[in-house]
C-alpha cells in the first residue's frame, strides 16, 4: 500500500494527567468512538480507513494547551478532531480534556500535524 493514500487515526493523550494504563484505554475509547461518528458523515475518508485496517497509534503530549493546539490545526486544515472531555468520576477533575482523536484521515496530512510527538 502506497504512503500517500495510507489512512489512520491518531490518539493524543495527555501524559500530565498521569491517567493509570485502564483509564487512558477507556479514554482512548470514547477518543476512537468520537471520530468514528464524526467520519460516518464523510464516507468517502470512513472507506480509506477501514481499507487501511483502521490504523490508530497512540501518541502522548504534554499540556491541554499543546492537545488543544493540535486539535485546532487539525480542524483548521479540515481533518476530523475530536476531544474527550471526561465525567471526572475516577482519576481526574470532571471537564478535563485528556485524549484528542485526530483522523481518521490522510497519513500524511496527520504527521504534518503530529509527526514530532513521541509514541505513548
Amino acid at each position: 500500500m502506497d504512503h500517500e493514500n495510507y489512512s489512520k487515526l491518531v490518539l493524543v493523550i495527555r501524559n500530565d494527567l498521569k491517567m493509570g494504563k485502564g483509564k487512558v484505554a477507556a479514554q482512548c475509547g470514547h477518543a476512537s468512538v468520537g471520530a468514528y461518528r464524526l467520519a460516518v458523515k464523510r464516507p468517502n475518508v470512513l472507506k480509506a480507513w477501514e481499507a487501511c485496517g483502521q490504523t490508530k497509534i497512540t501518541l502522548k503530549c504534554d499540556s491541554e494547551e499543546q492537545m488543544m493546539e493540535l486539535h485546532q490545526t487539525a480542524k483548521a486544515i479540515g481533518l476530523i478532531s475530536h476531544v474527550v472531555r471526561d465525567a471526572g468520576q475516577t482519576q481526574v477533575a470532571p471537564g478535563s480534556k485528556t485524549v484528542c482523536a485526530i483522523g481518521p484521515g490522510p497519513a500524511d496530512q496527520i504527521d504534518q500535524i503530529t509527526g514530532h510527538l513521541k509514541l505513548y
